[in-house]
């Protein structure tokens, strides 16, 4: 996802929106976390994610992460707000004021399609700080955008999936129509080409906005995949949050290959009967960015405005889990080191 600006999610996803009513949270102590929780700290955090929630083994799940570790580390009381399909923008916005009203600051909402309510809400609650993944929109003293170089991680995943083509075609599944998600396509296909030239890049979209269902829909993946395979595609990338999930399905049923995004999709306990056609995965460091804004918050570091999260810094990066590809690693990392030197110029949008 939800990368995934509207831009896009996640931008869940980023980036992956449940009505009033329609909300699961949980209070404090809700979420996994691992090790032995450290005292109680006096910071509450709220995090709404975005459609697909915690569990959807991909953008929001890396938020989840950040999170859970924030309460490990430092022992803060978190409360999370699930998201559902074909909900309004009021509808993000009485989840932030939930949060808001339930005396939660930090809140982080979890993809860009919150810009709208993070402006609203922020506005009327100038105490409390408000982070938003994927979007640099919300423009305020309390907001802090988290952002994503997507398309110079895109741009290694798209090498890779040139040099394990044996047919020469490969194939994109974007999640939902909007600028994050073609952020990375454009990544993806200049990759593709920087590796072999004459490869083709076949890309779909699931959904066009303002549905975004295409976030979280394994069987619309699954089609589009099938169709791509059916025309002579052998490695398709899906950014397109839990949708992708289908797409490994459709792959593992053709004896073709898939390309993961945002989490390392081949460590998935819930994807370990598709593990196998998982070549590699475009990491995209959710996590590292929410536990980095809870911690500015509870240091009181916080810093307004845009932070922007890229290859040169760990933002973003390729998973070698599996080594599927130890054989062209050398050829990626040089492709590597030449975006963080500025001798690649990845392009951001088509």
């Amino acid at each position: 996802m939800r990368g995934v600006s509207l831009a896009a999610g996640l931008l869940a996803l980023g980036l992956g929106l449940a009505g009033c009513g329609g909300d699961t949270g949980t209070g404090s102590g809700s979420g996994a976390t691992t090790g032995a929780t450290k005292p109680a700290s006096s910071v509450k955090v709220g995090l709404a994610y975005d459609i697909g929630g915690r569990g959807d083994q991909s953008f929001n799940d890396s938020a989840a992460r950040g999170l859970d570790k924030a309460k490990s580390e430092f022992g803060v009381e978190i409360k999370e707000l699930e998201a559902a399909a074909g909900e309004t923008d009021a509808q993000k916005e009485d989840r932030l004021r939930q949060l808001a009203d339930g005396g939660f600051n930090p809140i982080i909402a979890v993809g860009f399609a919150y810009e709208k309510s993070v402006e609203k809400v922020a506005g009327d609650y100038k105490d409390i700080k408000f982070a938003i993944i994927d979007s640099e929109a919300p423009k305020a003293a309390n907001v802090g955008n988290l952002v994503f170089a997507e398309h110079e991680g895109s741009f290694l995943v798209g090498a890779a999936a040139a040099l394990k083509s044996t047919t020469g075609k490969v194939g994109f599944i974007g999640g939902v129509n909007v600028p994050l998600i073609q952020k990375f396509e454009a990544g993806f296909t200049a990759g593709v080409k920087a590796a072999k030239p004459d490869a083709t890049v076949d890309a779909k979209y699931l959904t066009q906005p303002p549905d975004f269902t295409g976030f979280n829909d394994p069987a619309k993946g699954e089609t589009a995949a099938n169709g791509m395979f059916d025309a002579g595609v052998d490695v398709v990338y899906a950014a397109a949050g839990g949708s992708g999930n289908g797409a490994f399905k459709a792959a593992k049923a053709k004896g073709k290959l898939g390309i993961g995004v945002d989490s390392d999709q081949y460590n998935l306990p819930s994807l370990a009967d598709v593990k196998d056609i998982i070549i590699t995965s475009m990491v995209k460091n959710v996590d590292v960015a929410v536990f980095d804004f809870i911690k500015s918050v509870k240091d009181n570091t916080f810093k307004s405005g845009v932070t922007i999260y890229d290859l040169k810094q760990g933002g973003v990066s390729y998973s070698v889990s599996g080594g599927k590809v130890d054989d062209i690693k050398a050829k990626l990392d040089e492709y590597k080191a030449k975006i963080v030197s500025g001798e690649i110029k990845v392009p951001a949008a088509k």
